[in-house]
């Protein structure tokens, strides 16, 4: 079992989660949580508060591209068809610049 940081009353446990892009597990502080509003729009959920079912991914370009490519999306949130994941792909944007440090680019190009 795995566990994340000592506590009062002894071990601290975090819930681990698998990255629907790369299938690698991790623990839950370091992905990110999708959910779909409407059946129609997966948005990102940061903070793990919107209600329903989730997806986890890593806040990397590179997984979301393999979330996408594979269709994990939707099977992992249990919706019919495609999901529009902009609203994801422009956070997981903004977090890969923010920790890179560069200039995001402008939108649309």
């Amino acid at each position: 079992m795995r566990t994340r940081s000592v506590g009062a009353h002894g071990v601290r446990h975090e819930p681990i989660r698998t990255c629907v892009g790369c299938r690698t597990r991790a623990w839950a502080s370091e992905l990110l949580r999708v959910v779909a509003e409407d059946g129609r729009v997966a948005v990102p959920d940061p903070r793990r508060r919107h209600s329903g079912r989730g997806a986890w991914v890593h806040p990397d370009p590179a997984c979301l591209r393999q979330a996408e490519r594979r269709r994990a999306f939707p099977r992992a949130l249990r919706v019919p068809g495609r999901l529009d994941t902009s609203a994801v792909q422009a956070h997981v944007e903004h977090v890969a610049h923010e920790v890179t440090g560069a200039e995001p680019p402008a939108f649309g190009s």
